[in-house]
């Protein structure tokens, strides 16, 4: 998931009796909702009230997108043992609720080189000590109650995790397979699988990887055109060929594409102009394939201020994750500041609200493709 600062977990919301009107459902939406395509809606500060955040998501849904992406994490969602914290999540999944938008849940067991993060009660427990009973039983009762939910990825960036412990892959897909059996058997209607950073496995030859843990219903991707410092070195046209790529190294699977984005940032060689060209090129790639794909989800909706997407030492909760060492952001303040501006601009929604030329590109194709 790299590590993003996730920006659809709201920190700061205004909750009133009246705003229960505003997150339930609309019973007049005449629009068609393509429930393939997806954006990952967020808000261009943390801080942001109910009534803001409604409204973007009512201006992100009007694309005719028809899923969005909901991050959870364990320690946020379960701080005490069988004991849920549903403040944050009820507002996120209400809000996708009320605009006619299915949900893809990332619950980070896996968060690059990075584990969970885990709950208090939990502690710190290596891949061999998760406790499948536990997880299990977390993932059906966020499941039992939020029935909009149709793909779960449970592992993101997963190549990070193994790129220099491949020994401990057969643990993590025990464990994948027992959990993925018995959520199977309560919800057998949702979809689950692992993600991957498609650029990372590209530029760091990890193909074999993704092919071990092709396991699940789909196999999932995050996709940035960028080379290992995270500046765009390819053209829209290029990186569709990296797309196809994937189809070399999962031949018989369905494919997800979790985050795909193009930065608008010319200081990682980004702008207005070639991610509406990118968007354009996507859908192309995607009408072409449409039979082979689960879902494509175009990371992100609004921009945020330059230098709060990531941090070295990024704090989910009560959790720290250190950006370092042998993850793909390496140590170097150069990488993690482009990573910054990358991220931060990848938006086809300006901060100020105003829409990038990408947001009619990405209008456009969705409705040639209803």
């Amino acid at each position: 998931m790299d590590k993003k600062i996730i920006g659809v977990i709201v920190t700061a919301f205004i909750v009133i009796v009246a705003a229960l009107m505003l997150i339930s459902p609309s019973s007049e939406t005449t629009q068609k909702n393509n429930e393939k395509i997806g954006l990952v809606i967020n808000s261009p500060t943390s801080s942001v009230s109910l009534k803001q955040i409604d409204e973007i998501f009512t201006d992100a849904s009007s694309t005719g997108i028809g899923r969005s992406n909901v991050y959870l994490f364990w320690n946020i969602i379960e701080p005490v043992e069988g004991k849920f914290d549903w403040t944050q999540s009820d507002i996120m999944m209400g809000l996708n609720e009320k605009n006619n938008l299915k949900v893809t849940l990332y619950f980070s067991i896996i968060n690059g080189d990075s584990l969970g993060p885990f709950p208090p009660w939990i502690g710190n427990p290596t891949l061999l000590l998760i406790n499948e009973d536990e997880l299990v039983n977390t993932l059906d009762v966020i499941l039992s109650r939020y029935d909009i939910v149709d793909s779960i990825v449970i592992a993101g960036e997963t190549e990070s995790q193994f790129r220099y412990n491949e020994q401990k892959i057969p643990v993590y897909k025990e464990l994948f397979s027992n959990v993925y059996d018995r959520i199977k058997e309560k919800h057998p209607d949702v979809q689950i699988g692992n993600s991957f950073a498609l650029h990372h496995v590209i530029n760091k030859n990890l193909e074999h990887i993704v092919t071990d843990l092709a396991i699940g219903d789909f196999v999932a991707f995050s996709y940035t055109p960028t080379d290992t410092t995270n500046e765009i070195n390819k053209t829209p046209e290029e990186s569709i060929t990296d797309l196809n790529k994937i189809f070399e190294i999962i031949p018989n699977k369905k494919i997800g594409f979790f985050e795909i984005s193009w930065s608008t940032s010319d200081f990682v060689n980004g702008d207005s102009t070639s991610q509406q060209n990118f968007i354009k090129e996507l859908f192309n790639f995607y009408a072409q394939n449409e039979s082979e794909i689960e879902f494509l989800t175009w990371y992100r909706y609004v921009d945020q201020e330059v230098g709060t997407c990531v941090v070295k030492d990024q704090k989910i909760g009560d959790k720290t994750i250190t950006v370092g060492g042998g993850s793909s952001f390496g140590t170097s303040e150069h990488i993690i500041e482009r990573l910054n501006q990358y991220n931060c601009n990848a938006g086809i929604v300006t901060i100020d609200q105003n829409h990038k030329s990408g947001w009619n590109e990405f209008i456009n194709q969705i409705e040639m493709l209803n």
